[in-house]
């Protein structure tokens, strides 16, 4: 009976050093080594603490172990600059059927047929037969004619539904680049921005200083007038002026005609009618006179 109350103590006396250990390492761990307190039930409902031991190089976290959150910082991003390409909007579906010139196309919208102005730029004239044929302007319906003719192309709009001539004023989009802007920056088109419609205008003219700085089309040798001498006026070489500048008596439009034009010698300028003559065709276009078709 003494060797039996001698182990009961010795029973007891583990069984607090167990559970004061316990509870001193829950969620505690020390590097290199993991202690796990497991309770296993006896038959008699007494439970016995034993402790497992085991050795790694890292410490693992217990559920009670204290969370450690890391926030990442975003992804720094650099701002386009003016001359960079733009994210093409989803917008309206056309089909272009015909290229009118370098700024002006015709589409079909649901079986319906619309002519579109592109916004915020300006080609050289080519069909107005109030104006001479501009510089360059052949060469932009060419090349307005090989990247949208006969192919489907996105309309986005700006605030102007259309313009006073009844055309749909949009940004026409190919292949996610922005029509618009590839006539100005390879130099078929000026920037040409009218208020409200200007959400890229910094974009073309961004645009047109690369072109202009590289001498590419309208900014190129072909386009830069030759200076001419003070006095001296075009078909004469000399001071007199030869350009007989008409006001048709039907219609009362003005018109100028040059030597060599079909009706040049049977014109009779009238200066007390408000007729007169020019110079050069610069000065005669810039006081509202159109060259003769013939």
């Amino acid at each position: 009976m003494k060797y039996l109350g001698l182990c009961f103590l010795l029973v007891a006396g583990l069984l607090s050093t167990a559970c004061e250990d316990g509870e001193t390492n829950e969620g505690t761990t020390s590097l290199g080594t993991t202690v796990v307190a497991t309770s296993t039930p006896t038959p008699g409902g007494t439970s016995i603490a034993a402790l497992h031991t085991s050795t790694s190089g890292t410490a693992s976290p217990t559920p009670s172990a204290t969370t450690v959150t890391v926030t990442q910082e975003p992804p720094t991003t650099t701002p386009p600059s003016p001359s960079a390409s733009v994210v093409s909007p989803t917008g309206e579906q056309a089909q272009v059927t015909r290229v009118v010139d370098g700024d002006t196309i015709e589409v079909q919208i649901a079986g319906a047929t619309y002519r579109v102005r592109y916004i915020g730029i300006d080609t050289p004239e080519t069909v107005d037969p109030r104006r001479p044929v501009g510089c360059f302007g052949r060469e932009a319906s060419e090349r307005n004619r090989q990247l949208v003719e006969g192919k489907t192309v996105g309309l986005e709009k700006d605030v102007s539904e259309t313009d006073k001539y009844d055309r749909l004023l949009r940004y026409v989009w190919l292949d996610g680049e922005m029509v618009n802007a590839i006539l100005v920056r390879e130099g078929y088109a000026m920037a040409s921005t009218y208020p409200p419609d200007v959400k890229y205008q910094e974009l073309f003219l961004g645009l047109q200083g690369e072109a202009r700085d590289a001498g590419l089309g309208l900014w190129g040798p072909a386009c830069i007038p030759t200076p001419v001498a003070p006095g001296v006026c075009d078909y004469s070489g000399t001071g007199q002026r030869l350009i007989k500048g008409n006001i048709s008596k039907d219609t009362g439009e003005k018109i100028y005609h040059v030597p060599g034009g079909e009706f040049y010698d049977k014109t009779v300028i009238d200066e007390s009618a408000g007729e007169r003559w020019f110079c050069t065709e610069q000065e005669a276009v810039a006081a509202g006179w159109r060259r003769s078709k013939r």
